[in-house]
């Protein structure tokens, strides 16, 4: 690894023939503002106050980002951000290289430049309050945040509103969902910004054919999640609504505090926004000591039958969490290079969760058809773990009172990875999953899971923050309208263009649970609904929707003799490097990502409702050598409404100069796999 941080004077800096120019004001200048630009200059980010008030300004090759955009932070005990003077201004550089234990690639470079702003401010009791507002500026975007000493017998605050904005300059085109929809299970529809209403983050914005922006936050801790509105109808400049407590107040804090980053990539193509790693800069290096017990993977899962209903949670005649159930689907990963089986429904409880109860759920009690420690047993013979699941229906104090023996049940049983889930629209009756109650309990469960080598696959999750860099056992997470809803959505489905959205939206926030591959689009009790995209568009999706835990969403009957089972089962879940060939929001995207442990690399490319040709340069490949192309592409006549199934495989023999031609049906995708011979 490598690592500097050098102090610069303060005042923001230029680069001119690789040398390095600074100015400064004389230390006997009360200072007035400060200004600082990205390490390669693309983005100068300056800072002020008026009026008291302060306030920053961005601009990206030097074209307006965000216009005066105002902060401060307002609680009952103070408030910050309303009589504000500087005291002072620092500027400093950070250069590093750290490494991920899973990934979209395997080394990531934290290069930021550092504006931090002391500011010190009188109240009406004439109390003088100090606070800072420190920023770090990348090539990819910016993040800042408040930090609040204890100070003049302060050392809570009760905080009501947080006055953060974005002034967004211009109208652009904006992808959001929402802000209360309880599992941020919802479709990002295009609209003008200045058509929106409260909307959760990400929040992406196309502002024009070369500058993107993505807002968001990053290192979510102990705080409520972040909420973005217009400051009065029609308005582009958004502020910060955070997500409130039943009881109206949005965050107890005790101090100091340091509140998440506020974050905005900034990218000059889409494909730009897919490769930003600034989340995951901005928050805390990894906690866990030794991380050789957590292992991405590829399962299937006793799942889909129950969304088909074909089998039950609960038991009875149709339970499907049976020893001899499990058993099947566990012969069939290890006969096909699935490391786990989850199983949903064994343990009791189920009967309550038709009445939204979860009280009953027991994490260590199976239901008698399921003899936990003989598939255990059966699974390490084999060689897959089972896969642990632990829906608490939103009963969070049921959950938490049984959480450290249901874990170290896990940890004894050779389970190590638990998926959670919270569907219920209210936590314990009355608090939202953005919240600062949803918030703490997710971090307990992460931190409870890593003490037990348990890995984690979070459901109606509070919107992830980039916390798996300090925990990397948080594997992965919803928070986005899954493959479940082509199952038994009223509305027909998933959209043809959702899936080529949310790579730009969702996605943004980390590794996402959306379990693509379904081979099998026909469903007796909702024919209605279906998987609209292609059973090419499915395999593709295994490498452009990433996600470290990824399950293969069907019942292994469907994948009984079927080709396309090759490529997922052969794809990998964690990545050496991973590029972007070509990608426009809601339309189609091209990505290319090498194994970690191997010279292999895999192509998954997906188009939206339009059909899609494409020239794919393999300059990504290594120089000189050859690799053999098998091409898994939409066949003769593919249509994802009236014909999902034709796939056509080929072979060709490549090399880094070869141009390959690729045609995608409607809803549909191409998936490759590049061997080196």
């Amino acid at each position: 690894m490598k690592s500097s941080f050098t102090a610069l004077p303060a005042w923001g800096s230029t680069l001119a023939g690789g040398v390095l120019l600074l100015s400064c004001l004389t230390a006997c200048t009360a200072p007035s503002g400060g200004k600082v630009e990205s390490p390669d200059g693309s983005i100068a980010l300056s800072f002020g106050v008026n009026d008291g008030r302060p306030f920053y300004t961005v601009a990206s090759r030097g074209v307006a980002v965000m216009d005066t955009s105002y902060l401060g932070i307002e609680a009952r005990e103070a408030v910050f951000g309303v009589d504000s003077r500087i005291t002072s201004v620092d500027v400093s550089e950070h250069d590093s290289t750290w490494e991920q234990p899973w990934g979209e690639e395997i080394s990531v470079r934290e290069h930021y430049r550092q504006l931090a702003v002391g500011l010190e401010e009188t109240d009406a009791e004439g109390r003088k309050l100090k606070y800072d507002i420190v920023f770090r500026v990348f090539d990819d975007g910016f993040g800042f945040r408040y930090e609040i000493p204890e100070q003049n017998g302060l050392d809570s605050l009760v905080i009501m509103e947080e006055n953060t904005s974005f002034n967004i300059a211009g109208n652009p085109v904006t992808w959001g969902i929402p802000w209360d929809n309880a599992f941020y299970e919802a479709l990002y529809i295009p609209r003008n910004l200045a058509e929106i209403d409260t909307v959760s983050t990400p929040v992406t914005m196309k502002m024009s054919d070369s500058l993107y922006v993505t807002l968001h936050e990053a290192a979510l801790t102990d705080y409520a999640s972040l909420n973005l509105h217009p400051d009065a109808e029609g308005s582009t400049n958004l502020r910060t609504f955070l997500t409130p407590w039943s009881t109206g107040e949005k965050v107890f804090a005790k101090l100091p505090l340091k509140t998440p980053w506020r974050i905005a990539i900034i990218g000059h193509s889409a494909a730009d926004l897919m490769l930003s790693r600034l989340m995951l800069n901005l928050n805390e290096p990894c906690a866990i000591e030794d991380v050789s017990w957590i292992e991405p993977g590829r399962y299937i899962g006793i799942w889909w039958g129950m969304h088909t209903r074909d089998y039950t949670w609960l038991a009875g005649p149709k339970h499907g969490a049976t020893t001899e159930n499990t058993k099947r689907y566990i012969d069939f990963a290890a006969e096909n290079g699935y490391s786990g089986v989850l199983v949903e429904g064994w343990n009791k409880g189920w009967e309550a969760y038709d009445r939204g109860d979860g009280s009953e759920f027991s994490f260590t009690e199976p239901y008698p058809d399921f003899d936990i420690e003989e598939i255990c047993r059966y699974g390490a013979e084999k060689g897959v773990r089972l896969i642990g699941h632990h829906e608490t229906c939103g009963d969070l104090k049921n959950y938490e009172s049984q959480m450290d023996s249901a874990f170290a049940m896990c940890e004894r049983l050779g389970i190590n990875a638990v998926k959670t889930g919270y569907v219920g629209h209210l936590l314990d009756g009355k608090e939202r999953h953005g919240s600062q109650y949803a918030v703490r309990h997710y971090r307990n469960v992460i931190e409870n899971a890593a003490r037990h080598h348990v890995m984690i696959d979070n459901h109606e999750p509070v919107m992830p923050t980039g916390l798996q860099r300090t925990y990397p056992n948080l594997m992965t997470q919803e928070g986005v309208r899954g493959q479940e809803w082509d199952a038994w959505s009223a509305d027909g489905g998933n959209p043809p263009e959702h899936t080529v959205t949310i790579p730009f939206t969702r996605c943004l926030a980390g590794p996402v649970d959306f379990t693509p591959g379904t081979f099998n689009f026909t469903n007796p009790v909702m024919p209605q609904t279906h998987c609209q995209t292609t059973l090419a568009k499915q395999l593709a999706l295994s490498v452009v929707l990433f996600s470290p835990l990824q399950m293969s969403s069907d019942k292994i009957e469907n994948y009984q003799g079927q080709p396309g089972l090759e490529f997922i089962s052969k794809c990998p879940t964690s990545w050496a490097k991973t590029v972007v060939p070509e990608a426009e929001i809601g339309e189609y995207v091209t990505v290319a990502r090498k194994d970690r442990d191997s010279d292999t690399w895999y192509v998954g490319s997906v188009t939206g409702r339009e059909a899609h040709e494409l020239a794919l340069p393999l300059d990504f490949l290594d120089a000189g050598a050859k690799y053999k192309a098998r091409i898994f592409a939409d066949g003769e006549g593919a249509d994802y409404n009236s014909n999902p199934y034709p796939l056509e495989i080929s072979d060709m023999e490549v090399d880094n100069t070869s141009v390959l031609n690729l045609k995608l049906a409607p809803s549909g995708g191409t998936a490759i796999i590049l061997e080196k011979i």
